[in-house]
């Protein structure tokens, strides 16, 4: 009443500002209230596409080892160092698929055993157990779900992004863009045959940049798509240049 303008509604995010900072009179309220702020505004676009929110639910653990890996990345390249491709097991790469990617609430409704939950998923390092991961789920909280299954196939394929020196991938109804760890390829002569094979559709950018165009008009396309490439691309790194 005192500082808007006459006439000017509140918008539904001020209201619900206004409602936390009324219940909120006691000793720590200003942790709770930067809380309840996340929660309103969210967290922004850290761990996917427009996951607003999700930091909490993946755990501060993995934020922070996220973090730490890219500071030191960071470190090292100021410093005049180049990150060293062996070092393939210590990185994560970025898939972008813009299909849902967790474990939702309804699903695992304790909060501190979903935490637990990805921490695991984290360290799954072979499609066997990821395979005994997933029927462990299933014998204790039933039938996967969609965002289930898409976690562990994004977990896949980002085992199989490292053995292809894959840094990051985007994908969308067109195709993908996909970046090289310090855009270096270990068997350029076998990604060159692979671009010829597929004149047309794939073109590999001054940038060094792979660009592959496909027609993958629904999220389940771009996952089957993107599973194949990376599949493909990680054959023709293990060959011999």
């Amino acid at each position: 009443y005192l500082t808007l303008p006459p006439g000017k509604k509140l918008t539904p995010t001020a209201e619900k500002r206004l409602t936390v900072m009324q219940t909120l009179d006691t000793l720590g309220a200003g942790f709770q209230l930067a809380s309840h702020d996340l929660d309103i505004r969210g967290a922004g676009n850290l761990l996917g596409e427009e996951q607003s929110g999700h930091i909490r639910e993946v755990g501060v653990e993995l934020y922070q080892q996220m973090l730490e890996e890219a500071v030191a990345e960071a470190k090292t390249l100021a410093e005049g160092g180049e990150v060293s491709l062996g070092d393939e097991a210590d990185y994560s790469p970025q898939v972008s698929i813009g299909i849902p990617v967790l474990i939702p609430d309804g699903y695992v409704k304790d909060l501190n055993l979903r935490m637990e939950l990805y921490r695991r998923v984290a360290r799954l390092a072979t499609d066997e157990e990821s395979e005994s991961f997933a029927a462990e789920m299933i014998d204790r909280f039933g039938s996967l779900p969609g965002e289930v299954e898409n976690l562990l196939q994004t977990v896949s394929i980002k085992r199989q992004c490292r053995k292809a020196h894959i840094d990051k991938i985007d994908s969308g109804p067109k195709g993908a863009v996909v970046s090289f760890r310090n855009d270096q390829f270990p068997n350029p002569a076998g990604l060159i045959t692979y671009i010829t094979d597929q004149v047309g559709t794939v073109k590999l950018r001054p940038d060094h940049k792979l660009v592959i165009k496909r027609a993958w008009n629904s999220g389940e396309d771009r996952l089957k798509g993107v599973t194949l490439l990376v599949k493909t691309l990680a054959e023709i790194a293990e060959q011999d240049a």
